[in-house]
């Protein structure tokens, strides 16, 4: 059974994209499926990393059930708590869900903070946030590209081109991690251009559809030939004139 709390999962069978939805419509999905030529690999869409596969629908969903009682019944236990073991407020100005920590720094940082507005706490609050922002570019790319690495190496590590799809993919070399897994078979490239999004610089073409054949309707028309004017006869020798 899947550990996290995501809330969407893909599953595949051999290298064909069969389901996807949450790890309850999952295992229903498969359920009512026919059984499936190769292993059925279940994978979590936030992180890329494959969970166990359902064995019966009835598991996944007590688990769903059961998850989605935990907020709740959490919620309902400090609800029903004695107004005695609440924390009463104190005097002076509220927290705002501030929490205290140990901070080591030298000398010299204590005084630079001590100097900006609002004092040492407000100024390293701003300065994380700060810090937060300018690297979220970057952590949201990191996360792209580790989870489509998860994936890749789950489903396609036996795949012509892996190591060389791996090096442009940490690259974020996306025409390169394009023209590795062109041969790689059509969901499994549908699935990676979906995971990769914002892990390169630029992204690989999505896989073409399927070319449908021309219907008889629809087939270009052959131009009109011309007919051949008629010859005259060839005369014979020695006819009367």
């Amino acid at each position: 059974m899947p550990t996290s709390a995501s809330s969407s999962y893909t599953a595949f069978a051999g290298d064909r994209r069969v389901a996807r939805g949450s790890y309850a419509e999952i295992a229903l999905a498969l359920a009512a499926q026919a059984p499936h030529g190769g292993p059925v690999l279940v994978f979590d869409d936030a992180t890329g990393a494959p969970v166990d596969a359902p064995h019966a629908p009835e598991q996944a969903a007590r688990l769903a059930a059961m998850r989605a009682a935990q907020p709740s019944n959490a919620t309902a236990g400090r609800s029903a708590a004695p107004d005695a073991a609440l924390p009463r407020p104190g005097a002076g100005r509220p927290r705002l869900g501030v929490v205290a920590r140990e901070v080591t720094l030298l000398p010299r940082h204590w005084d630079w903070l001590a100097s900006q507005r609002g004092g040492a706490s407000a100024a390293l609050r701003r300065l994380v946030d700060q810090a937060r922002r300018q690297s979220e570019s970057a952590d949201q790319r990191r996360a792209a590209g580790e989870r489509s690495y998860k994936f890749m190496s789950a489903i396609a590590g036996h795949l012509p081109g892996f190591e060389e799809a791996a090096r442009a993919l940490f690259a974020a070399d996306g025409p390169a991690f394009g023209r590795c897994i062109a041969n790689w078979p059509r969901d499994v490239r549908a699935h990676l251009h979906e995971l990769t999004e914002g892990a390169l610089d630029t992204p690989p073409e999505p896989p073409a559809a399927t070319p449908r054949r021309a219907s008889s309707a629809t087939s270009p028309k052959k131009s009109p030939q011309l007919a051949k004017a008629p010859q005259p006869s060839p005369t014979r020798k020695g006819a009367s004139a």
